[in-house]
């Protein structure tokens, strides 16, 4: 019933030009993937940044522009196009080291990032891409953004999953990585915690947060500490909050301020 009431939303007219459903075939896995991509008022033939948004565990596409209907106000105020890709509930943004047909890092940087350059006015370079994300969104933001700096200039998390080998019995992980007990290596190689030398003495920019009252507030604390000690410059919050609805619309309107700022000092 909601994805009826969305489609039904967006057929009114009240998004009319500015918001699109883009459907990418993803070659990777074999399957046509729905994105939300959102056009400022501005939109004409210049070339535009692009924000790429990502959900969290068991959500889709349309979670962010069902509960954070300012999206499109918030594409107007900086001037961006901003991309909510399907990452499939439990995908975490990476390709799986056991299952063929979860190639989520693929789609999203040489599927989706190929697909929207060459249809929309977008700025093709790591100066005019960001990517934020909440919860397993989060993750996959700095997961990517770490291992394509040629795609990727600005990264974010919000409430990220920022060390997997902590919940090893969650989310469906272990139908992406193997058990962890059989496969520490995968784990290890595809979690944030363990990928920072990646990002040691380069530019990325980063910011992230977390609730006081969220399960990942200590993952978060113990990434911000390691990256303290290692030299990586990076914004890092720490605010009341939990692991909710409650929390990520504000925490998104820190992120735009971030990425605005890292756009114009590229232009």
């Amino acid at each position: 019933m909601k994805e009826i009431i969305f489609f039904l939303f967006i057929s009114t007219g009240i998004f009319a030009s500015k918001v699109d459903t883009l459907e990418v075939f993803s070659r990777s896995m074999q399957k046509p993937v729905k994105n939300i991509v959102i056009l400022p008022d501005s939109y004409q033939n210049k070339n535009f940044p692009v924000l790429y948004l990502l959900h969290g565990a068991s959500g889709d596409y349309k979670d962010w522009i069902n509960n954070v209907p300012k999206l499109k106000t918030y594409a107007d105020q900086y001037n961006m196009i901003i991309v909510c890709p399907d990452g499939n509930p439990y995908s975490w943004y990476f390709d799986s080291s056991i299952n063929p047909k979860m190639k989520y890092e693929t789609y999203i940087v040489k599927e989706l990032v190929t697909e929207v350059d060459k249809k929309y006015n977008t700025l093709t370079s790591p100066k005019g891409r960001a990517i934020t994300g909440l919860s397993m969104g989060g993750h996959g933001a700095f997961y990517l953004a770490f291992k394509h700096q040629d795609i990727f200039g600005a990264a974010g998390s919000m409430s990220g999953g920022m060390n997997l080998v902590k919940f090893p019995e969650y989310w469906e992980i272990d139908q992406l990585l193997g058990n962890y007990k059989e496969y520490p290596e995968n784990w290890e190689n595809n979690t944030i915690m363990y990928m920072t030398d990646l990002i040691v003495g380069k530019d990325l920019k980063l910011i992230f947060d977390c609730g006081f009252d969220d399960f990942f507030y200590e993952v978060n604390k113990e990434l911000h500490q390691k990256m303290i000690e290692e030299n990586i410059l990076h914004e890092y919050t720490e605010r009341p909050g939990k692991h909710d609805w409650n929390y990520w619309p504000n925490s998104l309107k820190y992120h735009l301020v971030f990425f605005d700022s890292f756009f114009n000092s590229g232009l």
